[in-house]
């Protein structure tokens, strides 16, 4: 009678190594992310096509991080529906407007008066550096987009709002 096949004692080790070593290869993947609820899903499922730098550079409201996630699995992202909450939750939370960019901050910029000029500083400055602002020059209807699209991405701006900051800015940083 021939003995019953046994695992190899090596293999079972290596297995069991690998699967202790699961979760901190999946922190150590998570790099210049921060703590949280989905941070891990988010470094794996981010890290499959690009580095985790195109995240930790935007901020961003819910309503662009819910748009940029399902436009993710679209293209491949492996997110689970169940996920999708948590996932938008997590990058909202941690790369939303107003949280600081890592490293040196921007470079400090006065603008000049007029009627605007408190809400680009605010709601512009929580996202990026007004340095951005004043070395764009567009016309008035390309600002009128560039401020819209700014709002859908989470600058806290109404409808009245919006159209004050886009005449500011098309009249101080117009193209001449």
């Amino acid at each position: 009678m021939t003995e019953p096949m046994r695992p190899h004692l090596s293999a079972v080790a290596l297995v069991a190594l690998l699967l202790a070593a699961a979760p901190a290869g999946a922190q150590s993947a998570g790099g210049p992310l921060p703590a949280g609820e989905g941070r891990d899903i988010v470094a794996v499922a981010c890290s499959q096509c690009h580095a985790l730098s195109a995240i930790t550079q935007l901020r961003e409201g819910a309503q662009a991080w819910r748009f940029q996630v399902y436009d993710m699995i679209m293209r491949g992202a492996q997110v689970t529906p169940a996920d999708i909450d948590t996932v938008v939750n997590y990058l909202s939370t941690s790369f939303g407007p107003g949280v600081p960019f890592p490293g040196p901050p921007p470079a400090a910029v006065a603008l000049p008066d007029g009627a605007g000029k408190e809400l680009v500083e605010g709601a512009c400055g929580l996202c990026h550096g007004l340095d951005r602002v004043a070395a764009a020059k567009r016309g008035p209807h390309e600002w009128d987009g560039i401020v819209a699209r700014m709002v859908f991405f989470g600058a806290p701006l109404d409808a009245g709002q919006a159209k004050t900051a886009a005449a500011y800015l098309g009249t101080a940083f117009g193209s001449k």
